[in-house]
């Protein structure tokens, strides 16, 4: 939901303030002046609607070349068709549409498979809006599991806190202060850009609900050490008696390490793991918004957050935070476990992580960069500039290829390591070696003009994507998810 002010427009700070939209001429049909805040007195041809929205939305330029988010910007023509005969489905509504229940509830079977879960058709999850919504619920799981022990054990459940990475992504912050749960996170340190095991176990103690852990961190791509840290915590509990449940955000990852990294541990084959979440609208390869949160078991869910719905005489539970919501991302997404099975998954896959090791590659022989990660977990990498390069800064080279319609954040990382500041390409599917050449081609470019400056034209303040990072209780920026 957007912010606003009547003196400051975020999108254009400083633009004059007109208070109508003009319409072509060319149209001849009235009105040929619409106000722009507020809504019109009388209606308008369909046709003029339609074109004023149109030319507008021309100017937000071609998600292809948006190598900052994650989010799916390609999907087949097919599953396109198929996500508009849905558009009008309402997803909570299932005593009107149970089948669009029943493909939810598919999907949620074939991730807890995917994901190792001991029982797959015992698993308990749902679909959400996204990660975000998703994390909310992971982490309401986790508290009142806590409060419920607590309070069977007659001791108090009124200071409960989580342990995470300051790399998380911001819906990790809003948990903690919708839900009143103090946020405990393990900073950066040197080249640990992630989360690690000892420094977690360090801040848990018998308030703790749950740990997070990040199975690809948006600073870098790396994934962190998820069965490390249910091994410290093993250990943590048979020493103290401490008991604390992990949480993998996958939101990314998920969807990445059941098809190119089937040997690591991170999933529901870790006992102590309870929930994982992924975003369907990332490497689910659907288009936004559509996430999934699975428990192993239903132990691991509160019953208490449990909703029966009955519809056609059957027993439906529903445990979302949004109520109504479109049905057509969750048929998209059946679509295409359909469409790709594993194999396909591991095919587009393994081509993103393939067009990332080599893209990042080449940059690395440019000779300015040096690489932080390389894409060879999540195809994700960052990079910086060597220290000797003082004439430009990383925002010099992302404001340098946006010329061109590349969008490469630019962006300083959290505690303890904000002296940092790096660029970050994300690959999806769709983006391929040919056009991994052109940006390298461009950046080539762009390297003797910058060269040229005796000092960097832009900073810190020049960063224009946002992360979770970026409040000013962590005092740090990132790039966006």
């Amino acid at each position: 939901m957007p912010l606003t002010h009547p003196d400051h427009h975020p999108a254009h700070p400083g633009r004059p303030h007109r208070p109508s939209l003009g319409v072509n001429p060319v149209f001849t049909r009235e009105p040929v002046s619409v106000p722009k805040y507020s809504l019109p007195a009388n209606g308008m041809d369909p046709e003029i609607a339609y074109q004023i929205a149109h030319d507008e939305l021309m100017l937000d330029g071609n998600a292809r070349l948006n190598l900052a988010t994650f989010v799916s910007t390609w999907m087949e023509p097919q599953a396109t068709r198929l996500m508009s005969e849905c558009f009008d489905k309402n997803m909570i509504d299932k005593d009107e549409y149970p089948r669009t229940a029943e493909l939810e509830e598919r999907c949620v079977r074939m991730l807890a498979g995917l994901w190792h879960a001991p029982e797959p058709r015992q698993a308990v999850g749902c679909s959400t809006t996204g990660s975000s919504e998703a994390c909310m619920l992971a982490g309401l799981a986790l508290k009142r599991r806590w409060q419920q022990a607590r309070r069977a054990a007659g001791k108090p459940s009124d200071r409960p806190n989580i342990v995470m990475g300051i790399n998380v992504q911001i819906c990790w912050e809003k948990f903690a202060n919708f839900w009143e749960v103090e946020p405990r996170y393990v900073p950066m340190d040197g080249d640990r850009f992630t989360l690690s095991a000892q420094e977690a176990v360090q801040l848990v103690d018998e308030n703790t609900i749950g740990v997070v852990a990040i199975l690809g961190s948006t600073f870098d791509g790396s994934y962190e050490p998820v069965a490390d840290v249910v091994a410290a915590l093993d250990e943590l509990a048979g020493r103290t008696g401490i008991d604390v449940p992990v949480h993998v955000d996958g939101a990314s990852g998920a969807m990445i390490a059941p098809f190119l990294d089937q040997e690591l541990a991170w999933d529901f084959r870790l006992p102590r793991v309870a929930s994982i979440n992924t975003s369907g609208h990332k490497y689910g390869l659907v288009y936004p918004g559509v996430g999934w949160i699975i428990w192993r078991d239903a132990a691991a869910l509160p019953e208490e957050l449990v909703f029966r719905v009955n519809y056609l005489g059957g027993d439906m539970p529903t445990f979302a935070l949004n109520f109504s919501r479109p049905g057509a991302q969750v048929a998209a997404q059946y679509y295409n476990f359909l469409r790709l099975g594993f194999e396909g998954y591991r095919r587009v896959q393994q081509s993103c992580r393939d067009v990332a090791t080599r893209l990042s590659g080449e940059i690395a022989k440019l000779g300015p960069f040096r690489l932080l990660t390389d894409g060879g977990e999540l195809p994700v990498f960052a990079f910086t500039l060597h220290g000797d390069i003082t004439g430009y800064s990383v925002f010099d080279v992302s404001a340098g290829l946006r010329e061109n319609g590349w969008l490469v954040p630019a962006y300083t990382f959290p505690a303890n390591r904000t002296d940092l500041a790096a660029l970050r390409i994300v690959i999806r599917n769709g983006f391929s070696h040919d056009m991994s050449d052109m940006l390298l081609a461009d950046l080539a470019a762009l390297l003797p003009r910058l060269a040229e400056q005796s000092r960097p034209a832009r900073g810190n303040e020049s960063a224009g994507f946002a992360h979770g990072a970026g409040s000013a209780s962590r005092s740090a920026s990132g790039p966006a998810k």
